[in-house]
């Protein structure tokens, strides 16, 4: 499953895929499998997305195309 949110969410903040790495303390070659679907995505790692994003779980893998994050997760 491919996981084109997170690339749109990466590119529309200016990152490259090797700050994202930095970011969430992964190579940007496990970033890059990330985005691309050739590797799923670890819960731990989809719950860093969200945070630093501040959107929810649900949106990043597609569930939801409300950006918002439920005020439980704020």
């Amino acid at each position: 499953m491919k996981f084109q949110r997170i690339q749109d969410l990466r590119t529309d903040a200016d990152l490259s895929q090797k700050q994202m790495g930095e970011i969430l303390h992964i190579s940007q070659r496990s970033y890059s499998h990330y985005e691309t679907g050739t590797r799923n995505i670890p819960v731990e790692m989809l719950i860093r997305l969200a945070n630093y994003y501040n959107t929810s779980i649900d949106y990043i893998v597609g569930r939801t195309n409300d950006k918002t994050p439920p005020k439980s997760c704020i």
